[in-house]
């Protein structure tokens, strides 16, 4: 393939010749009619989401939305749960306690007595049950079920329900919309079968804990281990880096207490680093572990995170300049569906963070250009390289001003395109 009239960084308006999968030419522009014609609009590496959950996307289709954002309140909450025929099970997703204070299966059953209820916390963490849910599964009697509030059950509880249908091919051409040409999913305990149901998607894939690709270790403060505990697990998983989940202040110290302990390696990474105190941050460097964040947080829950999260918390939130400052290896993923599975949104926040952790427009975009198993290390196109690409409408400088999805015209995967036509 032929792409003509493009700009290419470090090369300028070029022809870009694809073929076997990879780019092999970068040229002056000839008088030979290209098979696309670029029309002077920007030539990228493809972004790779580096932190995300493609099965509870997928499933979002067959969801109902109760979020600050989509239910507001009570009434809405109590709407959302009860629309759809009587009797049959609702999937409610992205629910936070500003929209009707805590829930248990009691305040459930008074929200929608008359059909099985499952609403999961914005965390991803919680599933609360209502008692038609339950004894539609079988729950409720036997010490199960209690007050149907479920953490962290996941895989126990996904035997009980109906199944959902995952529409992956609809996150696969979202996803090309944006340019995404990758993902890195997060799951913690994925299923030896979960790179086969997500083989459907176009673009390529990291599974966390499957092959070389890093470990998933999930902290919860609750069942927070001892950093020589950590540490031991770590070492067990050698020479494999891994990637701990760290949203907490002290998970964060135990982990890198694990990790001076177990000895760091290349690729080893901080998912979320919700809370990085100032302090920390020569350790992190010192240890070069890559921190994935999400600097969308503090924009789509500001609201919330001002009354959650305890005040001595409040400055050291989803760092995301400070830490590129500090020297540390810094990347980007949505968390999808638990928020925004646009990058360019998720870039919009990171140069619209205040208290100083607002980076540069080409920083923000780098955030999902590196490798995929080192997100800190940002691809660049050249000859040789994956044709692994977003096309552009509009030049660089201007798709850096506007940071929208709206510029994205096409993207390609291994030289082959994703996107419909034109």
């Amino acid at each position: 393939m032929l792409i003509t009239d493009v700009e290419v960084e470090g090369y300028g308006r070029v022809d870009v010749r694809l073929g076997g999968g990879r780019v092999v030419g970068i040229g002056r522009p000839g008088a030979r009619r290209g098979d696309v014609d670029g029309r002077g609009g920007a030539l990228l590496v493809g972004l790779h989401d580096h932190h995300v959950h493609l099965a509870a996307l997928a499933a979002e289709a067959a969801s109902v939305r109760v979020g600050p954002a989509e239910a507001g309140d009570k009434g809405g909450l109590v709407g959302a749960l009860r629309s759809g025929p009587p009797g049959e099970w609702v999937r409610a997703v992205g629910y936070h306690e500003s929209v009707a204070g805590e829930l248990d299966r009691w305040v459930l059953d008074d929200f929608a007595p008359d059909r099985p209820v499952r609403v999961q916390h914005r965390s991803g963490a919680l599933w609360v049950w209502n008692s038609a849910a339950l004894r539609a599964a079988g729950l409720e009697g036997g010490g199960h079920g209690g007050d149907g509030r479920f953490w962290r059950e996941d895989e126990r509880l996904r035997g009980f329900t109906p199944p959902v249908r995952l529409d992956l091919r609809g996150v696969g051409a979202r996803a090309a919309a944006y340019g995404i040409t990758g993902f890195t999913n997060a799951d913690p305990h994925p299923g030896q079968d979960l790179p086969g149901l997500l083989s459907v998607l176009p673009q390529r894939l990291v599974v966390m804990g499957i092959g070389d690709a890093p470990v998933k270790f999930l902290l919860d403060d609750a069942t927070l281990p001892t950093p020589g505990e950590l540490a031991a697990s770590v070492a067990a998983v050698r020479p494999r880096p891994v990637a701990v989940h760290c949203v907490t202040r002290v998970q964060l110290l135990v982990t890198l207490l694990a990790l001076d302990e177990a000895g760091p390696v290349a690729g080893d990474r901080i998912e979320h680093g919700s809370v990085i105190p100032a302090e920390t941050l020569p350790w992190l460097a010192r240890l070069g572990v890559t921190v994935v964040t999400q600097p969308h947080f503090p924009v789509e829950r500001g609201r919330e995170y001002a009354t959650d999260v305890d005040p001595d918390d409040q400055a050291h939130l989803y760092r995301c300049r400070s830490l590129a400052e500090a020297g540390i290896p810094l990347a980007a993923g949505t968390d999808a569906p638990y928020g925004s599975a646009d990058p360019w949104a998720v870039m919009r926040a990171a140069v619209e963070r205040s208290g100083g952790e607002a980076v540069d427009r080409r920083a923000a975009l780098d955030l999902f250009a590196g490798e995929p198993q080192h997100p800190c290390r940002a691809r660049r196109l050249a000859v040789g390289s994956v044709a692994d690409l977003c096309f552009l409408h509009v030049p660089l400088k201007e798709a850096l001003d506007l940071m929208s999805a709206d510029v994205v015209r096409a993207t390609f995967v291994g030289g082959r395109r994703i996107t419909p036509p034109e």
